[in-house]
């Protein structure tokens, strides 16, 4: 189906559900898993135990989180890291002058992936810092070389990574995943993984500190809706026994900087696992949209995929959340995004398609930010026909898949996001300067 191997495709099996306790082991070792118990003195097989742990030891269960990993050897055993200069990486905030504008990035500006491998990272904003667990990072990602012989592990947070070009092929300690354009993964932190591409490649990551990724509460929804769980998909276990002469090279971004250690044998020497701390894809289709049948517009919230929490109830360090193709119906009603001014920072991406508030200036790749109540909404353009329209159940942003980075945080652009040259559209603006005005306090 994808010219990959008949073997390659039997190992990209997944099994499904959000935050559950899976067990795997890889079918060519039966009973790797030992029985009863998580560290026995002597695991099957000659393997070594060793906890991955993405919480406190005394969390609350329902927000425990670890899983047991039963490998040919432990991941202890590497040389010691060094800095490594890679990409446009940062989480100093204080690069620029704070600036209340509206940046916004086309696609066909971004930088060439000409001979980068993944990740490739450009931040473009953030907010807080990873020491002290609190904060988020927008970086885009370009790329057109694997990793070979190199793996990557992220000591600051959870990767949330949105794939707009190009497919990823992801080895990581639990098992492989294939994630494509409209579907997205998340790489909890701590976990090791590979990336295999397919020629140019692309994407955005939304990066969290110090909060792990949860399904939104649904109140008054009820049981039933918006991501379901069992469309979540978890890699099934697999490894490789293999030796690496040459040197492999494990990379670990640590308090926002890149470091690299050398080992000789592969990381995905897990031959079994269990626990509910793993990581995990979604197919955006699979969203179950909440829409307004009546009049006007249910906020945005109601599209959220997934959330990081803050400390405050219902207030977020980060939401990811799409504005995925469905029925408008509203009546007597401006169908369209409202304008807008928020308390919260508003990150925009556009998969592919043409979003519906900006058909012609937005791009697949491109981004835009609205910094914290800096206005926003519908271009002129976008205005006029939405307020002569014929009002009848219609089909929006078909073939379109927008999605939204949100945060409580007041986000901060990086000098690479505002000054690098020939990527920026500096007339962004402009697309608001035709509104005009229509008061005539003669005409209710």
């Amino acid at each position: 189906m994808w010219g990959f191997s008949q073997s390659l495709w039997f190992i990209l099996q997944y099994m499904s559900g959000f935050g559950n306790e899976h067990v795997s082991e890889d079918p060519r070792c039966p009973g790797a898993l030992p029985e009863g118990q998580n560290n026995p003195q002597v695991c099957p097989y000659g393997l070594y135990a060793e906890q991955l742990s993405g919480s406190a030891f005394t969390c609350p269960r329902p927000t425990n989180k670890r899983s047991w990993l039963y490998r040919i050897l432990p991941s202890v055993c590497h040389k010691p890291f060094k800095p490594l200069e890679e990409g446009h990486l940062t989480h100093n905030w204080d690069e620029v002058e704070p600036d209340p504008n509206q940046p916004h990035h086309l696609s066909k500006y971004f930088p060439s992936s000409a001979g980068i491998r993944f990740p490739g990272l450009h931040t473009l904003c953030g907010a807080g810092e990873p020491r002290g667990r609190n904060g988020i990072a927008v970086h885009i990602f370009v790329c057109n070389t694997s990793m070979i012989n190199r793996c990557l592990y992220n000591s600051d947070g959870d990767f949330l990574i949105v794939p707009q070009q190009g497919k990823l092929l992801i080895t990581t300690e639990f098992g492989k995943m294939l994630v494509e354009p409209n579907e997205i993964c998340v790489i909890q932190q701590g976990m090791r993984f590979s990336v295999e591409v397919f020629g140019e490649t692309r994407g955005y990551i939304l990066e969290v500190y110090g909060a792990h990724f949860e399904l939104p509460d649904l109140g008054p929804i009820g049981a039933n809706g918006l991501a379901n769980p069992r469309d979540f998909l978890v890699p099934v276990a697999w490894y490789e026994d293999r030796q690496v002469p040459g040197g492999y090279t494990v990379i670990s971004k640590y308090q926002g900087k890149l470091f690299a250690a050398q080992q000789d044998f592969s990381p995905f020497n897990v031959v079994a696992w269990h626990g509910n701390y793993t990581p995990y894809k979604y197919h955006l289709e699979k969203f179950m949209v909440i829409n307004s049948v009546a009049f006007d517009h249910a906020d945005p919230s109601i599209f959220t995929v997934l959330t990081a929490k803050s400390t405050r109830p219902g207030v977020a360090v980060a939401d990811f959340v799409i504005f995925p193709p469905r029925w408008g119906v509203a009546n007597n009603t401006f169908r369209p995004p409202y304008y807008h001014r928020n308390c919260m920072s508003e990150f925009m991406g556009l998969i592919k398609g043409h979003y519906e508030a900006k058909e012609e200036g937005f791009q697949p790749g491109g981004a835009s930010l609205h910094s914290m109540m800096t206005p926003h909404g519908p271009d002129a353009d976008c205005f006029e026909k939405a307020s002569k329209a014929k009002l009848e159940p219609e089909r929006v942003a078909e073939g379109t898949m927008a999605f939204m980075f949100e945060s409580s945080l007041s986000l901060a652009v990086t000098k690479w996001g505002l000054q690098t040259s020939n990527h920026l559209d500096k007339n962004y603006y402009k697309c608001w300067e035709p509104l005009k005005s229509h008061f005539n306090p003669n005409c209710k």
